[in-house]
């Protein structure tokens, strides 16, 4: 059975996406959002009239969030896999983003046929962080292709928005810790100097799981590392991770 005017299809559900109050269509067994795209939107420091591109979008999670917290923005939606692409399409059309939001089926490592150079004022990224045979694939392709480096690799992720951004313009991406020096050094391979830098961890006293880095293109050197982000306090999400969903 589907509902919601034939947007949702068998196998799939329908969510709540906070913050915004959207709605959003995702496969039950299929890529589900986490909380990564959500602190992501929240560390990005966009203009509400600028492009925006996100690469990798999924079912579209991070263009529903920027169309909720820049109410002027246009933003573009990158995704490889047609079912997701087809599934972020009907989010933005289930929640009346039409005229804002655009989904492109396009293939990231050919992003210059597919799109005009210096394009975009501000590019955010989730990419898939865990090398093709390191850690344990997930037998569903579309969270094995969102987790592992199967259809491009952090390289790609950064040649991708270096093309897309004028000088000055922004890139945003939530990554592995642990793999922080790597994204570091080729971030500045691809002229998108580190400018901002802030660690995610579960709760205090352990070990940084993720980073938000923010690059901008052509920039100097000088980076600033912000204070920790702590997810939980306790059993309880903190006061910030709370402050974020509007909680």
């Amino acid at each position: 059975m589907t509902g919601e005017n034939g947007l949702i299809r068998p196998g799939e559900t329908l969510d709540e996406l906070l913050p915004g109050g959207w709605r959003i269509i995702q496969k039950r067994d299929g890529y589900r959002f986490s909380l990564d795209p959500v602190l992501l939107c929240a560390f990005a420091a966009i203009g509400s009239t600028d492009k925006i591109c996100d690469l990798g979008t999924g079912s579209g999670v991070i263009p529903l969030l920027l169309a909720g917290a820049n109410p002027a923005a246009t933003i573009l939606g990158i995704e490889v896999q047609p079912d997701l692409a087809d599934r972020a399409r009907r989010n933005v059309e289930l929640n009346g983003l039409r005229e804002r939001v655009t989904i492109l089926e396009v293939d990231l490592r050919r992003i210059r046929e597919a799109l005009p150079a210096e394009s975009c004022r501000a590019v955010l990224a989730n990419p898939p962080y865990r090398r093709p045979a390191t850690g344990r694939m997930s037998p569903h392709s579309e969270r094995a292709l969102a987790r592992h480096e199967v259809q491009g690799g952090l390289i790609d992720f950064v040649d991708a928005a270096a093309w897309l951004l004028p000088t000055g313009g922004r890139f945003f991406l939530v990554y592995l810790a642990e793999r922080m020096a790597e994204l570091l050094a080729i971030m500045r391979q691809g002229a998108l100097e580190p400018k901002r830098l802030r660690c995610i961890h579960s709760r205090f006293g352990e070990e940084a799981r993720m980073v938000l880095v923010e690059g901008r293109k052509g920039s100097g050197p000088g980076l600033k590392v912000e204070p920790p982000l702590y997810v939980y306090e306790g059993e309880d999400y903190s006061l910030e991770i709370k402050a974020i969903y509007g909680r």
